[in-house]
C-alpha cells in the first residue's frame, strides 16, 4: 500500500515502519466497535473512558496477533473502586477477516468518585498481558506494577520492563457528535516501538522509571536513543483531533508527522466487536465440579444460571446436565 492510499479510518489498525529510524508503529481508530463494546454494559462515563482507552491499547497491541491467537490485557486494582478492566483480542480466523475485541470492567459503584481522576480510582495493582497461541501451547503471561498515571503509561512500562522494547503510545478518546449523527464514543491513537534487539543495552546507572522500573531510555544506545527521541518529539506534535477525527486519513497523518523518517505502511487490519461465549463453553467450565458442587449453584427455581461478563448473554441449565457426573447435555437456553 502506498502512502497516498485512501482507506476507511474507522475500526482499523494500520501498521507502519519508519525506515530511517528503525522504528515500527501502528495507527488505530475505534468507532463502531467501541460503541458495540460499551453498549453491552451500563457504565458511568468515567468507567467508559477507562474501557475505551483499554480497548484502544488492545487494538494497537493485538494487531500483531497471528491467525486464531488470543491476546488478553488486564488491569487489576487494589485500594480503589475500580477492581478490574479486562479486554480480549482474538486474531482473525482467516486472512482478510477482522480481529475481534471484547471488554468489561468491575468496580464498586458505591465508592466510585465520578469527579476524580479516572486512573487514580484504580489504586495500586498491576498491568498484565497474556498471549494464548492455541491448543497444545503454553500461554505466555507478563505482569508489571501500575505506574505512570495512565493506562497507556502502564503499557509503556510493561514493554520496557518485561519485553525490553521501547514503546510509546499517544492516545485520545471521548464522546463525539457529527452532523446527522448521535453522540457516541470514538478513540484514536498511535503506537511506536523501537525494533527489538537480541541483547538490549542496560543503562549503567540503573532503571530510571517510576519505582525503579525500566524506561525506554534505559535500553537504547546513543544512536538509537537519538532516533527514538526524534520520533517521540515528532509524535508530540500530534493533535487530538488528528487522532480521533474522521476527516484525517491515517496515511496523511503519518506523512504529516514522520515524512523525514521515511514511513512505509502495510495492509490495514479491521477490528470488530466479538464475544466467544456459548452454552458449550459454560458447560465445559463447569465440568470439573461434582453433582454436590453443582447443587450449591442451583437456584430456588431448580436451574443453574450464568451470565457473560463481556456481552451480557444469559444462560440457564438443568443441574443434572452439568459437572463430571452429568447425565445429559440438554436443557441449555
Amino acid at each position: 500500500m502506498t502512502l497516498g492510499s485512501r482507506i476507511a479510518w474507522d475500526d482499523t489498525v494500520l501498521p507502519f515502519q519508519l525506515d530511517a529510524s528503525d522504528i515500527r508503529g501502528r495507527v488505530a481508530r475505534l468507532d463502531g466497535v467501541l460503541e458495540d463494546v460499551l453498549k453491552q454494559h451500563d457504565y458511568p462515563a468515567l468507567i467508559e473512558g477507562l474501557v475505551a482507552e483499554m480497548c484502544l491499547l488492545t487494538a494497537l497491541i493485538g494487531e500483531t496477533m497471528k491467525l486464531q491467537w488470543k491476546l488478553s490485557l488486564q488491569v487489576r486494582g487494589s485500594g480503589g473502586p475500580v477492581r478490574l478492566i479486562a479486554t480480549d483480542y482474538y486474531g482473525p480466523t482467516e486472512d482478510g477477516q477482522p480481529g475481534r475485541i471484547r471488554a468489561y470492567a468491575a468496580y464498586d459503584k458505591d465508592t466510585l468518585d465520578l469527579n476524580a481522576d479516572a486512573f487514580e480510582q484504580i489504586g495500586k495493582g498491576y498491568f498484565a498481558i497474556l498471549i494464548d497461541q492455541g491448543e497444545g501451547t503454553q500461554p505466555y503471561q507478563g505482569i508489571t506494577p501500575l505506574a505512570g498515571g495512565s493506562l497507556s503509561a502502564c503499557a509503556e512500562t510493561y514493554f520496557a520492563q518485561s519485553e525490553q522494547i521501547p514503546t510509546r503510545f499517544s492516545l485520545t478518546h471521548g464522546r463525539s457528535t457529527l452532523p446527522g449523527e448521535g453522540e457516541h464514543w470514538r478513540a484514536g491513537g498511535v503506537m511506536l516501538q523501537h525494533m527489538p534487539k537480541a541483547s538490549p543495552l542496560m543503562h549503567k546507572d540503573g532503571p530510571s522509571g517510576e519505582d525503579g522500573l525500566l524506561a525506554a531510555e534505559d535500553i537504547l544506545d546513543d544512536d538509537e536513543g537519538e532516533n527514538w527521541r526524534r520520533a517521540n518529539m515528532l509524535l508530540d506534535t500530534v493533535d487530538a483531533l488528528e487522532l480521533i477525527g474522521p476527516t484525517v486519513q491515517p496515511t496523511d497523518l503519518l506523512v504529516r508527522l514522520f515524512h523525514e523518517e521515511q514511513p512505509r505502511v502495510y495492509d490495514p487490519q479491521p477490528v470488530t466487536f466479538g464475544c466467544t461465549c456459548s452454552a458449550d463453553r459454560v458447560r465445559q467450565s463447569l465440568s470439573i465440579y461434582s453433582a454436590k458442587d453443582i447443587k450449591t449453584m442451583t437456584t430456588d427455581e431448580g436451574i443453574v444460571t450464568a451470565d457473560c461478563q463481556f456481552c451480557g448473554a444469559h444462560y440457564e441449565f438443568q443441574p443434572e446436565t452439568l459437572g463430571f457426573e452429568a447425565v445429559s447435555s440438554d436443557g441449555a437456553e
